[in-house]
């Protein structure tokens, strides 16, 4: 049904909280750089709106940190435009924080905690060779 896949990786050490909250963050970034992704509002049975959401199915895989690092990497030479969150990024409170702080990392490094990216199905399966369904 779609050309494309939408796959989030989170490092597999996270606590609960932090693989959750890595997602959600991922998938603005995700939604915010493609807007056709987002369907109509949404309305229930008694006909109140609720806002709306992707129109397309995201796999979540899970991963070692040097997978992560493999993936950033396989994404970047490949050309194909990611999202990434660094552990570093846990100490700060707010985006201009989040972007100072990743300026001071490069891709590397094993701090990697979290990426994103859509792209062609093939692609994104060889780019996240290594991950695993998320469980």
């Amino acid at each position: 049904m779609f050309d494309t896949k939408i796959a989030i990786i989170v490092r597999d050490d996270l606590a609960t909280w932090q693989k959750l909250n890595v997602t959600a963050f991922l998938m603005s970034g995700i939604a915010g750089n493609n807007p056709d992704l987002i369907g109509d509002t949404y309305h229930d049975g008694e006909g109140k709106s609720h806002l709306p959401m992707s129109v397309q199915p995201v796999i979540v895989l899970s991963g070692t940190a040097n997978v992560l690092t493999n993936i950033r990497n396989r994404a970047h030479d490949r050309g194909v435009e990611t999202v990434a969150y660094i552990e570093e990024m846990f100490e700060t409170d707010h985006d201009a924080a989040n972007r100072a702080v990743f300026a001071e990392h490069n891709a590397s490094e094993a701090n990697t905690v979290g990426m994103a990216l859509r792209a062609d199905k093939k692609i994104v399966d060889k780019i996240t060779k290594g991950a695993k369904m998320h469980g």
